[in-house]
C-alpha cells in the first residue's frame, strides 16, 4: 500500500460537478489500495472575493485579520470535498491546516512553516480515512490563523508529504503539466515530460504559475518527487525531480513572463562602502524581496541604485526607504511599475555558449528595447515594458523551441 498526497487548486473544485470531479480521482486512488491525504484550494475565485469584501469595510486592513477572513475559503472546500467524498462511500475527514499540525512563524499573510505535527493525520489514516487537509494555512505560536500567501497549498503539500514520507505528490491543476511557455498565449508551447528541481524553481520564482516556487524548494530539499497534471483531463503530466531524462537534449526548458514587477530608483546615492548594505538591510529587516539589481558606476562622488521588488511591495518598499534615507542619502527615490520580466530557464545553458546573444536577437527582430539583464547559471532574464511582453515572449520561444 502506497502513501499519496494529492493536491488540488481552487479551479478544480470551483463548483459543484468539479467538486464531484476531484472526488472521483481520489476515491480512484483510495479504491487502488492507497492511503491518500489531499490537500484543497478554496474554491475558484472565493479568496479574491474575500479580499474585495475586506475592502469594503477598510482599505487599510491588519494581515492578522486579513489571515482570519481569508483562512476560511480552504475550509469551505475542505468540508464539501469530505462530504462528496462520503456520498461516493469513500470515508473520509476534513482537518483545517492548524488541526493537521502546520505550526508557522509570526509572518501574517506569508508565514513560513516551523513544524509538522503529523500525528493526528496518521492518526486519521490509520482509521481507514482519506484525509482532507486545508491548504494555504496555519496556526502560529500564539495560536493565531496565519496563511502561507498565494500559491500556499503547493507547500502545504510537498510539507505534508515530505513529513508523511510519502510515496507520491501529486499537484492537479487546470493544464496538463508544465509547458515550455504558457499555451493560452504561445501556440506552440510543448508539455515537458520531465523538469529538474532547479529548472522548475527558476520557472516558478520567474512567474509560471504552475507550481509555487516555495513548494519546489521544499521538494527539492527533502527529495520529495512531483507530478504535475490535470484534474480535468486524465493524461500523464509532468515529473519534476533532482535529474531528469533529457532524451530530446533541450537547450531550454521554458520561457516565462512575470508582470508583477516595480522598478525602484535611487538616484545619486554616496559612492562609499555600505550604502549597499544600508539600503538593502533596511528592505530586508521588512521582508520585501529584492530581484534584479544595478549599480551605477560612481561619478562625482555618486552612483545610481535601480533594483526590483514585486509590485504589490513597490509602496511599502518605498516608505521605507524613505524612513531610512538619512542614514544613505541619494536625491531621489522613485518608482515605475508598467514594466514585465521575461525568462529563459534550461540546464543546457551552462554548457551551450550563445545562448544570450540568441535571446536577444530575438528581442532586437521583435523591436523590444531591454532596460534590465540579470543572468544565473540556468537562468536570463531581462527588464522590458509590460505592453511587450507577450511578443517577447512568443519570439524567444519561436528561437529556441520551434
Amino acid at each position: 500500500m502506497a502513501l499519496i498526497v494529492q493536491k488540488f487548486g481552487g479551479s478544480s473544485v470551483a463548483d459543484r460537478d468539479r467538486v464531484f470531479n476531484v472526488a472521483r480521482i481520489v476515491a480512484a486512488t483510495r479504491k487502488a489500495g492507497n492511503d491518500v491525504v489531499v490537500v484543497v484550494s478554496a474554491q475558484g475565485d472565493t479568496t479574491d472575493d474575500l479580499i474585495a469584501k475586506a475592502a469594503e469595510i477598510t482599505s487599510e486592513p491588519s494581515r492578522r485579520e486579513m489571515d482570519m477572513l481569508l483562512a476560511s475559503g480552504e475550509q469551505i472546500s475542505i468540508a464539501l470535498l469530505a462530504m462528496a467524498l462520503s456520498v461516493l462511500g469513500v470515508q473520509a475527514v476534513s482537518l483545517t491546516g492548524w488541526q493537521a499540525g502546520f505550526i508557522t512563524d509570526r509572518a501574517y499573510s506569508k508565514a513560513r512553516i516551523r513544524r509538522l505535527d503529523t500525528e493526528r493525520v496518521e492518526s486519521e489514516l490509520a482509521r481507514n480515512r482519506v484525509v482532507v487537509v486545508a491548504g494555504f494555512q496555519g496556526m502560529n505560536r500564539l495560536e493565531d490563523i496565519t496563511t502561507l500567501g498565494r500559491g500556499g497549498s503547493d507547500t502545504s503539500a510537498v510539507a505534508l508529504a515530505a513529513a508523511l514520507h510519502a510515496d507520491r505528490c501529486q499537484i492537479y491543476t487546470d493544464v496538463e503539466g508544465v509547458y515550455t511557455a504558457d499555451p493560452r498565449k504561445v501556440p506552440g508551447a510543448r508539455k515537458l515530460e520531465q523538469i529538474t528541481f532547479d529548472e522548475m524553481l527558476e520557472l516558478a520564482s520567474l512567474g509560471a504559475q504552475v507550481l509555487n516556487n516555495r513548494s519546489v524548494e521544499l521538494a527539492k530539499k527533502y527529495g520529495v518527487e512531483l507530478e504535475v497534471l490535470s484534474s480535468l483531463n486524465p493524461v500523464p503530466g509532468t515529473i519534476v525531480k533532482e535529474v531528469a531524462d533529457d532524451m530530446e537534449g533541450m537547450l531550454i526548458k521554458g520561457v516565462a513572463k512575470d508582470t508583477d514587477v516595480a522598478v525602484i530608483s535611487i538616484m545619486e546615492v554616496p559612492d562609499v562602502p555600505g550604502m549597499s548594505f544600508k539600503v538593502f538591510g533596511a528592505l530586508a529587516s521588512r521582508n520585501i524581496n529584492v530581484d534584479i539589481i544595478l549599480q551605477s558606476t560612481g561619478r562625482g562622488g555618486n552612483k545610481d541604485l535601480i533594483f526590483t521588488v514585486p509590485l504589490g511591495e513597490a509602496e511599502n518598499a518605498v516608505e521605507v526607504l524613505k524612513e531610512n534615507q538619512p542614514r544613505f542619502g541619494g536625491k531621489e527615490i522613485k518608482v515605475e511599475k508598467n514594466y514585465a520580466k521575461v525568462s529563459v530557464v534550461g540546464a543546457g545553458m551552462q554548457s551551450n555558449p550563445g545562448v544570450a546573444s540568441r535571446m536577444f536577437e530575438a528581442l532586437f527582430e521583435a523591436n523590444v528595447n531591454i532596460h534590465m539583464i540579470s543572468t544565473s547559471e540556468i537562468k536570463i532574464s531581462v527588464i522590458i515594458d509590460e505592453k511587450e511582453a507577450d511578443r517577447a515572449v512568443s519570439a524567444i520561444h519561436g528561437v529556441f523551441i520551434p
